[in-house]
This record gives C-alpha cells, sequence and structure tokens, in this order.
C-alpha cells in the first residue's frame, strides 16, 4: 500500500513540474508585446473540433514544444467561434452572431473572419509589431510543427521566396522535437 501510494505522489509531483505553454488573450500579448517584444504564437480552435483537442494534449503538450514556444513568442489560445473582444489594428473584432445556446458549431468571430480562417485548428503567427505572418492549418505534431515554430522564430520564413526554396529548407531542416 505504501508503495502504491509513493507511486502516485511521484506521478502526481512530476505532472506538476511539466512544462506548460503561458497562455494569454491577443490583447494581453499586443501589450507585452510593447515591454518586450516577441512573435504571437495564436492557437484559433473551436470547442466542437476534435483535432484541435489532439493538438492541445499531443502538441502543446510536448514539453519541448512548450519550451520553444514560452520562450520565443507570446503565446494565445483563441476561441474563433467565442465571445472575446479582440482589438487589433485599430479595429474591435467580436462575435455578435454568436449563439451561447447553441450546441456544435456556432458563429465564426470576426477576428477569425478578418484573418480568413478557413479550418481548424489554425495555427497563426504574427511579427514582433504585431503583423500577420501566416497561418498553418490544420493538426500538426510536434515534429511536424517544429520547422514552422523555428522557421518564424529565426525570421528564416523572409527568404523563402519560392517554392524551390522551402523545399531546399525542409531537407536540411534538423528536427529535434521527436516525433
Amino acid at each position: 500500500m505504501k508503495k502504491l501510494l509513493y507511486i502516485i505522489a511521484l506521478i502526481f509531483v512530476s505532472s506538476l513540474s511539466a512544462q506548460e505553454i503561458n497562455w494569454m488573450t491577443f490583447d494581453e500579448a499586443l501589450a507585452a508585446q510593447e515591454k518586450n517584444p516577441k512573435k504571437i504564437i495564436v492557437d484559433a480552435y473551436t470547442t466542437w473540433c476534435g483535432p484541435c483537442k489532439l493538438l492541445d494534449r499531443n502538441t502543446f503538450g510536448n514539453k519541448k514544444v512548450a519550451a520553444f514556444i514560452n520562450e520565443h513568442y507570446y503565446a494565445v489560445k483563441f476561441n474563433a467561434e467565442g465571445t472575446e473582444e479582440v482589438n487589433y489594428l485599430d479595429n474591435v473584432y467580436t462575435n455578435p452572431r454568436h449563439d451561447p445556446n447553441r450546441r456544435g458549431r456556432n458563429s465564426q468571430h470576426e477576428f477569425a473572419q478578418a484573418l480568413r480562417l478557413r479550418g481548424y485548428p489554425s495555427i497563426v503567427f504574427f511579427d514582433e509589431k504585431g503583423n500577420y505572418i501566416q497561418p498553418v492549418v490544420g493538426y500538426r505534431t510536434p515534429r511536424q510543427l517544429e520547422i514552422y515554430l523555428k522557421m518564424i522564430a529565426n525570421d528564416d520564413y523572409k527568404e523563402l521566396t519560392t517554392d524551390e526554396k522551402w523545399e531546399d529548407y525542409q531537407n536540411t531542416f534538423e528536427y529535434t522535437f521527436g516525433k
């Protein structure tokens, strides 16, 4: 019995020390950029989206992914069908057609519309000044997301102006996040 309690306590303590992403709102990320410029990564999700839940658990729950994001980005969790008010580029985005009694799919948030998001999950990147860079649509494993995280954090994306350059970049990229 003591061994069982010891094992349970050990599992509990080790889960507390696991790396977690420091999520914030988009407005909080923009405010943080004014004090300490970093790029922004937005996890645009919906409550009904199965792949969004997998991304959360398998990819954003990965210690290496979480550590890299926390070091290089302000991380934003954004419900693309939610009611959060977003202030961006002198516009206030809301979701006036949101129905709180509706189950499943709901009205798309105006900010998600402005970003032209067409699938979920979508991971959207912004530079240190809050300028839109690009989205990555769909579920990604830690290994699949790693190339985008590092390409954007290191500004390599600015040099990848052709399909050939992107192909070369992918072929020479050294993965460290595992599968």
